[in-house]
């Protein structure tokens, strides 16, 4: 085997290491969140509490990223701010299970404190990531640890039902203080995963060559382009909460199989993410307005008739553009940054991202009481609007390169 073929199978070694460590990771979040609002509520907290903390949480979940991915870019302490944002991270929902009656605050306390472990971590990992997927390719890479994150997105909740099931009868909270505690199993195996990563990989920015010259982070013609498209899809996209408001509210589907209809949009992610994957490594950015335009009409499909049969086509259709934005839209900025300041590009990326859903998810929740139609409109709307930018990409991502040749 030649020296560049054993390269890239240690580097795709990593991003599968790194993938089971975001399986067990999801597991632990994604199944303290099937259940989160509901023991919110049951702690004593209002409606409007739960929609402040949550809102807060998603506010400094993104809005930090920004800091810390200057911050690993400036340091290049990859590997310690991943791990020390996984343990902030996983170690809030265990302790969920400490919370009294009563004791509301401290459990939206515990949620901000999980989103801020997010936004510490995000940019660093998806740095590292990047590094190996210049050897196993970019599509590839991100797709693959998609697919491992949304098999735990899928199991997590899964293993809180089971274990609320099995205490039918007991008392609700109790219940729920104990499926918090089981998570306290994956959210252990994401932190024994990842300190295994850590030694049996140290340094993978060594996968990734080093450029001739330093550069810093700099807003290019590509990279302002690519952030105004993504966030036209953020802006679109509709949130699943709404979905699942809007189905219960017509009754398309009973209260207790809600939680199967998410699973299922998880599957059809996980699935989505390796075949988009595949396709960014082959046709580039194509791969990204397709996948743009065939998620697009979702809303028209889920929102515009109660028909069950295109709910469930609407639903797999939103999963197909979920599994699109978390594994080739994040393989866009490894190419479209320079080494020395992804994590700064990331960093931007996921700020740009979080703001871009706040708006539109707050829109469209007011068009949904206003008028549907338009809702439905401005959603597909706004996604297709996202094609020429990224076209505006490939085309200023190639500028430099033609000018280099000539």
């Amino acid at each position: 085997m030649t020296s560049k073929g054993r390269a890239g199978r240690t580097a795709m070694a990593f991003v599968v290491a790194m993938g089971v460590v975001s399986l067990f990771s999801d597991m632990t979040h994604e199944g303290a969140s099937s259940i989160l609002g509901a023991f919110l509520a049951l702690a004593g907290a209002s409606a409007t509490a739960i929609g402040f903390f949550a809102g807060l949480g998603e506010l400094v979940g993104y809005g930090l990223r920004l800091a810390t991915g200057v911050l690993a870019d400036r340091t290049r302490r990859y590997w310690p701010i991943t791990i020390v944002g996984y343990v902030i991270d996983v170690s809030a929902i265990p302790l969920l299970a400490l919370v009294p009656h009563g004791g509301w605050m401290l459990a939206c306390a515990l949620i901000v404190i999980e989103r801020t472990g997010k936004a510490i971590k995000k940019p660093a990992k998806d740095t590292l990531t990047s590094f190996a997927a210049s050897q196993a390719g970019a599509g590839k890479s991100f797709a693959i640890q998609e697919f491992l994150d949304q098999i735990g997105a899928t199991l997590g909740p899964v293993i809180v039902f089971l274990v609320v099931w099995a205490q039918r009868g007991a008392d609700e909270f109790t219940a729920y203080k104990v499926a918090f505690a089981v998570l306290a199993v994956p959210a252990v195996a994401t932190l024994a995963v990842l300190l295994l990563a850590r030694s049996r990989f140290p340094n993978p920015d060594r996968f990734e060559p080093e450029p001739a010259v330093h550069q810093g982070f700099r807003f290019t013609a590509a990279f302002g382009w690519y952030v105004a498209g993504i966030g036209l899809v953020a802006f679109g996209f509709i949130d699943f909460p709404l979905v699942t408001m809007h189905v219960a509210k017509l009754g398309l589907m009973s209260a207790d199989t809600l939680p199967l209809l998410y699973a299922g949009a998880m599957i059809v992610d996980a699935f989505a993410a390796l075949a988009f994957g595949w396709m960014y490594d082959r046709v580039g950015l194509r791969a990204v307005m397709v996948a743009a335009l065939v998620s697009a009409p979702f809303a028209v499909l889920v929102f515009g008739w109660p028909s069950r049969g295109l709910l469930f086509a609407g639903v797999a259709l939103w999963g197909v553009g979920m599994g699109a934005q978390e594994s080739i839209l994040k393989a866009v900025i490894g190419q479209v940054v320079p080494k020395t300041a992804r994590s700064t590009g990331y960093g931007v990326f996921e700020t740009a991202w979080g703001v871009a859903w706040f708006a539109g998810s707050w829109l469209m929740g007011a068009l949904y009481d206003a008028s549907r139609p338009t809702m439905i409109a401005v959603s597909v709307a706004a996604q297709v609007a996202a094609v020429p930018f990224f076209l505006l990409t490939a085309r200023a991502a190639r500028r430099p390169a033609g000018r280099a040749q000539s």
